[in-house]
């Protein structure tokens, strides 16, 4: 029993695999990476898990990660976080911790959500129409003036009778294609990053005409640079060049789109930007990169910028999913084993080329290595049915139908299984060996510990928790001790300091000493001194042997408790 336990646990445990794309041909989001852990987050940290459950889909923003956008399963959307630029869509600038509803968002089924470092905020509707909010002093919403946007409005020129799919943002432009592959752009547009032949800024969508071969199935944007990926899998660059973001060999930007032709034979399917980079993947699972390198974000192994393509480390495995924001400097992928890799700026850190985590999904990456924590896409989170390995195993505790051994304390009975206490406890390992009686027992009795103290060191192995008056909790302490549990010592040790008082101490301080727990024998001592006249004259006290007693005095002394 103790085995299929076990199995089936693992199995509720297990992850999907997943990378969000776009499907050229449909409105609606494919997912195809790993599940991510949204408390990763900090923003979501903050949630309770009913509402973390009821989450279908996250949009990460702000200059600290500080803002987010979320849809629930029943289609609400809501906001949360510091307003800034009021990009929480919510009518006013005020900072929440609590979510607050986006009510013209609400049911319109939305499929992507784009965000602007500038700060603004694009977001597409399941019937393509785009609604955008937030800073717009260079036209980045769309509207055709520069007013800024207290909340979602939806842009009406320049993309009536258009069903847009995909939005990207930069700094201070925004870009949309729509499902017949058209790509349309506006903002500011300084180094040409709006793709119009000009540097003049854009006040509203407009139709990039010149060069782009139809239809384009992906698009992306940096800064100021904007990149598309088309069907036959060719990709297109325009904007600032600077660091050779646009991979044209030169440092020339370009107003207009321009080809890459560097990667002419190499059939794309996904593209994405950074800061003032560039990563593209190509069918056959190789990643090429190139524009900034200051971090390594172009894990080639050095800090040397590219102006053209150049292939990442093909000694690793096949890729199958690449990830970077214009927000930072960090860039991920993941592997056709589930295998996540992350280089360019962790929290501060140079790394040149792809380190090996043990993240489940490029989100998770984004969530705790980048500076700012953002995403670097509007992603699905599925939830898994079922329990997570740890929450099974905790509630197979005390589970009479699938334990196999049960302990007897005070007449009480506590039901565990042999596997789990051996994988935990080296003094379970020693008991439950073929040689010894207690392997081949289906109860064994306890009479060194009460029931509540055995029950809680049981209930611990399963649960890493612990739940005692600290009273109870020196009982526990005395159990860790004798069966040589570490961690445990410390949680009890904790679990008295916070229970100190007056009237205990003293019996506190002979426990530690007893159970040999030097931190909190220190921890004790320096509590009755700060109240030793006080402490003198408790029971616990008077009830001190003369051993004890006579040390703590002692002590009291050489800390000059009784000069004059």
């Amino acid at each position: 029993m103790a085995e299929s336990l076990l199995q089936t646990s693992l199995s509720s445990s297990s992850s999907l695999s997943s990378s969000t794309s776009f499907d050229a041909n449909s409105s609606r989001m494919v997912s195809t990476d790993h599940i991510s852990d949204l408390r990763l987050w900090p923003i979501f940290s903050i949630l309770d898990q009913d509402m973390l459950s009821s989450i279908d889909k996250v949009c990460v923003f702000g200059s600290s990660g500080n803002e987010a956008v979320f849809i629930t399963k029943d289609d609400d959307v809501y906001a949360i976080g510091s307003n800034c630029s009021s990009c929480l869509g919510l009518g006013d600038t005020h900072s929440s911790f609590e979510p607050r509803k986006i009510d013209v968002l609400c049911r319109k089924k939305i499929i992507d959500i784009a965000f602007g470092s500038g700060p603004h905020v694009l977001a597409v509707s399941g019937t393509g129409e785009v609604y955008s909010w937030g800073h717009n002093g260079y036209c980045q919403l769309g509207n055709g003036g520069s007013n800024q946007g207290l909340v979602p409005s939806l842009i009406n020129s320049g993309l009536q009778g258009k069903r847009v799919v995909q939005v990207a943002c930069g700094s201070h432009h925004s870009m949309a294609r729509t499902q017949d592959g058209d790509v349309y752009a506006w903002g500011q547009n300084n180094c040409g990053q709006v793709g119009t032949g000009t540097t003049s800024n854009q006040s509203t969508p407009r139709k990039i005409t010149a060069a782009l071969s139809r239809p384009c199935i992906a698009i992306s944007c940096g800064q100021t640079s904007s990149m598309a990926l088309m069907e036959t899998g060719e990709v297109y660059g325009w904007g600032y060049n600077g660091n050779g973001q646009l991979g044209l060999g030169n440092n020339v930007n370009q107003p207009a789109p321009c080809k890459v032709n560097m990667l002419a034979g190499v059939i794309i399917h996904q593209i994405v930007c950074g800061y003032a980079h560039t990563m593209v993947l190509s069918d056959e699972g190789v990643m090429y990169s190139w524009g900034a390198n200051s971090y390594g974000q172009l894990g080639t192994g050095n800090k040397a910028n590219l102006v053209s393509p150049a292939k990442v480390n093909s000694g690793i495995e096949r890729f199958t999913g690449i990830a970077a924001s214009h927000y930072s400097h960090i860039s991920a992928a993941i592997s056709q084993t589930g295998k996540v890799y992350m280089w360019g700026q962790c929290r501060g850190q140079s790394i040149t080329a792809p380190l090996a985590t043990r993240f489940v999904s490029t989100d998770d990456v984004f969530a705790t290595f980048s500076a700012p924590p953002v995403s670097w896409r509007t992603y699905c989170v599925e939830h898994i049915k079922g329990c997570k390995l740890a929450q099974s195993v905790a509630k197979a505790f005390n589970d009479q139908v699938t334990s196999d051994i049960k302990f007897v304390i005070d007449n009480k009975e506590v039901f565990v299984h042999k596997c789990i206490l051996k994988i935990r406890c080296e003094h379970f390992r020693s008991m439950f060996q073929s040689c010894w009686d207690e392997d081949g027992k289906e109860s064994i009795q306890i009479t060194q510990y009460s029931f509540v103290v055995y029950k809680a060191f049981l209930q611990y192995l399963y649960t890493d928790s612990v739940d005692l008056r600290p009273e109870d909790a020196i009982g526990l302490l005395d159990l860790a001790n004798a069966y040589c549990e570490p961690a445990l010592k410390k949680m009890c040790e904790l679990i008295i300091k916070q229970g100190i008082t007056i009237e205990n101490v003293a019996m506190l301080y002979a426990a530690a000493i007893k159970f040999e727990a030097k931190s909190l024998e220190e921890f004790c001592f320096r509590f009755a001194m700060n109240h030793l006249t006080e402490v003198t004259q408790s029971e616990a006290f008077n009830n001190l042997d003369e051993y004890v007693l006579k040390e703590l005095i002692r002590r009291a002394a050489q800390a000059g408790a009784f000069k004059y």
